[in-house]
């Protein structure tokens, strides 16, 4: 049997919602061990002189807790 743990965070990139959902899982992964999946909560841009500097998505990431 394993157990699960999500933990909810927000990453953010210049480029895309794309990059910034990729950024997220590759920083999560390099702290949380076992990361199996997440959802995305929501996304979000940041608009600067009417041209959008950056896009944010908040994810949830699923991990499975070591034994």
């Amino acid at each position: 049997m394993s157990v699960a743990r999500v933990t909810e965070i927000t990453s953010s990139s210049s480029k895309s919602f794309q990059d910034a959902i990729e950024q997220g899982i590759a920083r999560a992964s390099k702290t949380l061990k076992n990361v199996e999946g997440a959802w995305i909560q929501d996304q979000k841009i940041v608009v600067e002189d009417g041209k959008i500097t950056a896009y944010r998505v908040n994810m949830k990431v699923t991990f499975i807790l070591a034994e």
